[in-house]
């Protein structure tokens, strides 16, 4: 496990990828139904999206049915912690999957909203972090764009993963094709915002986003890793920063 420090937010927002084995992928459809109830129970998340993963690390129309995804805002750590080792999904993610990787980060920089909500609002931000960062970039295409949308996103993903200081990314969605979401994963700071900024193709596709209006609702946020755990298909993106440590 990667700790990089210890800090007291005022919240904590987990990502936690898995990876079923292929004879339960059924279980992985059951799970997005049933693990809704602890969740939507639960007083200690705020906020929770259970969601599949694309099959190349981004928006993406392929599916990968055995790797499923949450993501959970909530109070503290020790709540995080709490329900990673005594909850029911968590029992059923080490009885029924190969693997899990799960960070723990705190929001730099949210915006936009997500179902309507703010969910990665701070009271406080460290606005001086310059170390690993975790991206994540949430859309609701509208339907006609749906073209548009998909014909401009494979060749700045094929950029991306090429590019100075990118370790890894994930696509999610909560539904196909049009509910999409993307996390990835930077060495640090500056080199995320090389890309983000200085690459002609992701500038010249965020134009167009806001030209044509792409979306019927967004969300952009920058995150602090504080620690992570497991291994994404069979490797731990952090392993760098462990050799480091």
């Amino acid at each position: 496990m990667v700790q990089f420090e210890i800090i007291r937010p005022n919240m904590i927002v987990s990502f936690s990828f898995i990876r079923y084995r292929r004879l339960f992928i059924p279980l992985a459809f059951i799970a997005m139904a049933i693990h809704r109830l602890p969740l939507l129970f639960s007083t200690k998340c705020r906020f929770w999206k259970l969601m599949g993963c694309g099959r190349n690390g981004t928006f993406d129309l392929q599916p990968d049915w055995q790797q499923w995804s949450l993501m959970a805002v909530w109070d503290s750590e020790d709540d995080f912690h709490d329900f990673n080792t005594n909850s029911f999904i968590s029992w059923w993610w080490k009885t029924f999957t190969l693997e899990k990787w799960t960070l723990l980060s705190v929001p730099l920089a949210s915006h936009g909203k997500w179902d309507g909500k703010e969910p990665f609002k701070m009271i406080d931000y460290d606005k001086d972090h310059t170390g690993c960062v975790a991206v994540l970039t949430r859309a609701t295409i509208r339907f006609s764009k749906l073209k548009r949308f998909w014909t401009h996103v494979d060749p700045v993903a094929q950029i991306m993963t090429k590019a100075k200081g990118y370790l890894t990314s994930v696509g999610i969605g909560e539904a196909p094709f049009f509910r999409q979401a993307t996390i990835s994963i930077w060495d640090n700071m500056d080199n995320m915002k090389a890309f983000a900024y200085g690459s002609k193709e992701h500038a010249d596709v965020i134009k167009k986003t806001r030209k044509e209006d792409w979306y019927s609702e967004e969300l952009f946020a920058r995150f602090k890793i504080i620690s992570g755990s497991g291994t994404l298909n069979g490797v731990d993106p952090l392993s760098v920063f462990k050799k480091n440590s």
